[in-house]
């Protein structure tokens, strides 16, 4: 085990143990983070990355430095990890922090410059994102969402959207965007106030349409029309 620590001098076989290790370690690590971490480089996911590129990689490429520094090192930072993404699961303003919500570029088919500078992304950005999903018109854009992973959702006017077997012979309606009304058992208080809903209209329909309470609900949206979704935890 004398490759697992600092050294003067490794020869090719400690080295390759030491690589070996260092790989498998990763492996785990990786799998303990979730597949979030590498579907998604979100905030957090990224220096998370960051960190462990840094600590894993000194001692894979100097003998002198051991392995079990950074193992141990890398172990508490995965710890640490894991406590804030399970506490940013339960607690909305934690979540705020590292999972902020879509911040909207377009609106209705208006450049919105002021959260261009809040994204901190260009024009030229903007309209390449744009080509890249074949839209050169931005008039045609009804909302497009600078996403916490760094990708823009573009959402078209019906009317600009491919021809499809379901919207071949259907009228088309106006662009509406659904709402969360409820997320996780916790009614949006200003979403009801933007739509002008009582909350007590809510729980009743809530109750009368689906039969169900407020505490069975892990998510709930809303359209313009008062048309609710809602999607139970079981």
């Amino acid at each position: 085990m004398e490759f697992f620590g600092g050294q003067e001098s490794l020869n090719a076989i400690q080295w390759s143990l030491r690589a070996i290790i260092g790989f498998f370690f990763l492996v785990i690590v990786a799998k303990l983070m979730g597949q979030r971490s590498i579907s998604q480089l979100r905030f957090l996911d990224f220096v998370m990355a960051i960190l462990i590129g840094n600590i894993i990689a000194h001692p894979l490429s100097d003998e002198q430095l051991g392995l079990k520094g950074s193992m141990i090192t890398m172990s508490v930072l995965v710890i640490s990890y894991l406590t804030v993404v399970f506490l940013s699961l339960r607690w909305d303003s934690l979540r705020k922090i590292f999972d902020p919500p879509p911040i909207p570029l377009i609106e209705y088919g208006k450049i919105n410059y002021k959260n261009l500078n809040k994204a901190r992304i260009s024009v030229d950005i903007l309209l390449s994102e744009l080509r890249k999903e074949k839209t050169e018109d931005i008039q045609k854009v009804a909302l497009a969402l600078w996403e916490p992973g760094g990708t823009i959702s573009i959402f078209l006017y019906p009317q600009h959207k491919p021809i499809t077997h379901s919207n071949f012979n259907s009228t088309l309606k106006p662009f509406d965007f659904p709402k969360i009304i409820i997320k996780e058992q916790k009614i949006d208080y200003n979403v009801l106030n933007q739509l002008g809903i009582e909350e007590q209209w809510l729980l009743n329909k809530i109750k009368t349409t689906y039969n169900v309470n407020l505490s069975d609900i892990l998510l709930a949206t809303i359209e313009n029309n008062e048309d609710l979704k809602i999607y139970l935890y079981n």
